[in-house]
């Protein structure tokens, strides 16, 4: 996938990869054999560490050195219990490309550069994409209001443009974008490439339950909720009779007990070192938190077990434009091709 039949940006040239699109890291789908394949076949896989303890991290970043020769990366929810022990993990292995979200990341930056390493930002607003820039962020993913989770107020066609024209690091458009009009359009905004969640967890290799992949494929754009009462964080999710009951019912506080204990028993963390640090961290943040013991339990049994009655699947609004499911390598293939017709038709009408 090199010469004539790469798309060439600053993404691509940064990563060293063939085409600008990147798997965005998600829990439970975003694993060692579908980063593979997202960077096999052009793109950047991202590994997602926030279900993994330390050893669990090392072990799935040696087994995508195992599937893959190519660039990929790992990514860290800051905020997530376990978190700048997975970082620390990452940057022992030397991973190429970290992504870090919902913290400040001043330290992996600098870290990362040592060993030759890049460090992607994901933001939601100007504030913390030039935060992110004056530490030396080597890009941002802007997230817009159509992404699933955590996109805020601002929509893709906006934010984008809005974090291209004052920022001088690429940014990579995410939220919204399933196809290769969407790449065209992206980039067309000013993007050096798209970070795509629901389009790749709808394809032969994501590890999502059938029943969720089903479900994705039949729903229209107008088949999400927003809200902050799922995980504490305004996040989109499936609109689902689980998710309208998890709306309705806001914070769960004896189900977060018990799913924090899970959490903790999952990342191998003292239970009480955990809920001790959670309450010393203040009022605020223990809600939240309680809040992300619920949405964790029930983002991973929609992801695993496909359960429809308890599980959320966070998605976006453009789950409505998928129709089916791809490989990973015939989804980039024909994306990347519409994405070239498109703007070949651009061309003629604007010439």
């Amino acid at each position: 996938m090199e010469g004539e039949c790469s798309v060439k940006t600053r993404i691509t040239e940064l990563f060293g990869i063939s085409y600008p699109i990147i798997l965005s890291g998600m829990s439970w789908i975003s694993v060692p054999r579908m980063v593979a394949a997202v960077s096999d076949a052009g793109g950047l896989g991202i590994l997602a560490t926030g279900p993994l303890d330390a050893a669990q991290t090392r072990a799935a970043i040696r087994e995508i050195r195992s599937l893959t020769d190519k660039p990929f990366g790992a990514n860290a929810t800051l905020l997530m219990p376990g978190a700048a022990e997975n970082a620390k993990i990452l940057l022992g292995e030397g991973v190429p490309v970290i992504n870090f979200a919902l913290g400040k990341g001043d330290w992996l930056v600098k870290e990362a550069h040592t060993y030759g390493g890049k460090v992607i930002a994901t933001v939601v607003n100007a504030y913390h994409a030039r935060r992110a820039q004056d530490y030396g962020t080597d890009a941002v993913i802007a997230t817009g209001h159509e992404a699933a989770a955590h996109g805020e107020a601002v929509t893709s066609l906006v934010l984008v443009p809005s974090l291209v024209d004052i920022l001088q690091i690429p940014v990579i458009a995410a939220g919204g974008f399933v196809d290769g009009r969407g790449l065209a359009a992206a980039l067309a905004l000013g993007a050096e490439g798209v970070a795509m969640g629901t389009r790749f967890m709808t394809t032969q290799e994501s590890p999502l339950h059938g029943n969720f992949k089903k479900l994705s494929i039949e729903k229209g754009v107008t088949d999400t909720l927003y809200s902050k009462r799922v995980d504490g964080i305004c996040c989109r999710v499936l609109k689902t009779a689980a998710a309208e009951r998890a709306v309705r019912r806001g914070l769960d506080w004896f189900a977060a007990f018990s799913n924090s204990r899970d959490i903790a028993a999952q990342l191998k963390l003292p239970y009480a070192k955990l809920f001790l640090g959670v309450l010393a961290s203040g009022w605020k943040n223990a809600v939240q938190l309680a809040y992300m013991a619920n949405g964790f339990k029930a983002f991973k049994v929609a992801t695993e077990d496909g359960d429809l009655e308890k599980g959320i699947l966070p998605v976006g609004q453009a789950t409505g434009l998928v129709r089916d499911e791809p490989t990973v390598k015939e989804m980039i293939d024909r994306m990347v091709s519409e994405a070239r017709r498109v703007n070949g038709k651009l061309s003629g009408q604007l010439d």
